[in-house]
């Protein structure tokens, strides 16, 4: 094997001829001539040629062996990433570690001989274990890789969840001896504390740190023009979590796109990406032509930049698409959203344990609302709301009286001041509430005897929200889908702005919650509803 002998300029490709037809579709990426270029039948250029032709006077390609200077960077990055792992590694050490002792101190305490010395002994013993565990499960959901990309509060419940079925599983058939099983579910119930709030301290301090370094990721939103605004505002609603910045779009078809800046045509993409520094492109919309969509993601990683598209209708709907063999083509079918065997026992099982023990610690809450209630205005403590079910059955759902005995006979005359859209129907100064029912819809404390509903098996702790009578009869048929399962006292739509969404986008966060549901995305969104409660987000 010799080497290679270097090319001459006397070996061209062979221009093809003027006759032969163009099979490839026409690349966006390729500049218009000018009238004056190619006096002769001009030569037809394909996304490769294109391609091939850009990559020569473009720079250095970023997948390409590096130079001294960028492996220097390149080591620089190294020792960021080992210093964030080993941030978080420690934190969830941490975390491991009290949860334990705290679980093991709370039964000495009940047991009534805290000793300790003994509770240090068994601590040292459980936490190595424990540890690694935690770490290689949490390695495995993605909890230690970049800010950007890394999980939130979800996978983070899901991965305790998992830690501590393993731990179990392992110490039943290594033979180990419990008195009870306290040691599993306690340490789980401290460690979600404790794990979940030393990691959100660390985002929010990593975070301030960032800002104040005047950090942020530039990005440019790339599409048909179709979805570019929105998603413009879905990321700026987000930007708190990884500090984004969008520097402008590029569509391909004309847009007036208020407060975001056109960066030109898809033909400049190279220049534009080294223009604007841009760290990462957003393809906006799943219909993106299929020609360019390749082109743009391979001029993209050239240039070291992260391409990220935003999900479809049908990229949600694909989680739960179940291979089919023994066919010709390979297919995948979706079966219904609807929960079932496991899944509606242990979904079942939750929130008849979750509804009962907040029936029992809120208690008093619910004496002083209904003596509130029954004080101030005429009228019973409890209203029965006709709402519809799973499979779109009638029931009575329970709620706490906010407004006046006759507030259903004035609907009528104040459709017109509806300030919500679709078939929702919302008034933030509604005339109808009562000066403690006000209160009470600010702060959602109004849904709390549907705890009652949930032991009944009318409702769920979380599900898609249900509707009064009369926006039912407002639905169109596809909104209808979400009645596949129980409605639910809180869910996506409470902790993702409530009032504030439109009604289509309510409705999409409840095939989302169908498709991705787990007990650990029920506990998390029960967690978030709280701080979305006290804020009073979206709330009238």
């Amino acid at each position: 094997m010799g080497p290679r002998s270097p090319r001459t300029s006397a070996q061209t490709p062979t221009p093809r001829s003027p006759s032969a037809p163009a099979r490839e579709r026409p690349s966006r990426f390729v500049r218009p001539q000018s009238p004056g270029a190619g006096l002769g039948a001009p030569t037809p250029r394909t996304v490769m040629s294109e391609a091939t032709a850009r990559r020569e006077h473009s720079g250095r390609d970023m997948r390409s062996k590096r130079p001294p200077a960028m492996s220097l960077l390149l080591r620089m990055d190294t020792a960021r990433r080992a210093g964030r792992v080993i941030s978080l590694l420690a934190l969830d050490f941490v975390g491991v570690a009290l949860a334990i002792y705290t679980a093991l101190v709370l039964k000495e305490v009940v047991l009534g001989n805290l000793n300790a010395t003994h509770v240090y002994e068994e601590t040292r013993h459980f936490v190595p274990f424990a540890y690694l565990l935690t770490a290689l499960l949490f390695a495995r959901s993605g909890l230690y890789a970049a800010r950007s990309q890394r999980p939130g509060l979800s996978r983070i419940v899901a991965a305790l969840f998992q830690v501590t079925f393993v731990a179990l599983i392992f110490a039943v058939i290594s033979g180990e001896e419990f008195s009870s099983f306290y040691i599993f579910y306690g340490s789980l119930a401290f460690a979600l504390l404790y794990v979940s709030g030393l990691r959100a301290v660390y985002e929010a301090a990593t975070g301030v740190l960032l800002r104040a370094a005047g950090y942020r990721r530039r990005a440019m939103l790339i599409g048909t023009g179709t979805h570019i605004p929105d998603v413009a505002h879905a990321l700026g609603e987000g930007a708190h979590h990884a500090p984004l910045d969008v520097v402008g779009y590029i569509s391909l078809h004309p847009l007036q796109a208020p407060g975001l800046r056109s960066l030109g045509a898809l033909a400049d993409l190279a220049e534009v990406l080294g223009r604007e520094r841009i760290d990462e492109v957003i393809i906006a919309d799943s219909d993106f032509p299929q020609v360019e969509a390749v082109e743009l993601v391979d001029q993209c990683h050239r240039q070291g930049v992260r391409v990220r598209i935003a999900p479809s209708t049908m990229e949600i709907l694909i989680h739960r698409a179940e291979f089919v063999p023994g066919q010709r083509v390979p297919l995948f079918e979706l079966g219904p959203p609807v929960f079932e065997g496991v899944d509606f026992a242990l979904k079942r099982t939750f929130d008849l344990i979750g509804a009962t023990l907040l029936l029992v610690v809120l208690s008093p809450l619910l004496a002083l609302i209904v003596l509130a209630v029954r004080t101030t205005s005429r009228g019973p403590a409890l209203f029965r709301s006709t709402r519809r079910g799973i499979g779109q059955r009638p029931f009575a759902c329970l709620k706490f009286r906010t407004m006046h005995t006759d507030a259903e006979q004035r609907q009528a005359d104040l459709d017109e001041l509806n300030e919500a859209s679709g078939a929702l129907f919302k008034i933030r100064e509604d005339p109808r509430l009562t000066r403690v029912g006000r209160t009470l819809r600010r702060f959602s404390l109004d849904e709390l005897p549907q705890l009652v509903n949930v032991i009944r098996g009318e409702m769920s702790l979380v599900g898609p929200r249900p509707l009064p009578e009369r926006d039912y009869e407002m639905l169109e048929e596809w909104h209808r889908k979400r009645y596949l399962v129980l409605p639910g006292i809180t869910g996506l739509w409470q902790v993702s702005g409530r009032s504030e969404l439109d009604f289509d986008d309510l409705v999409h966060l409840d095939f989302i919650y169908l498709e991705r549901w787990s007990l650990a995305l029920d506990l998390t969104i029960l967690v978030k509803t709280i701080p979305a409660v006290i804020s009073r987000r979206g709330a009238f």
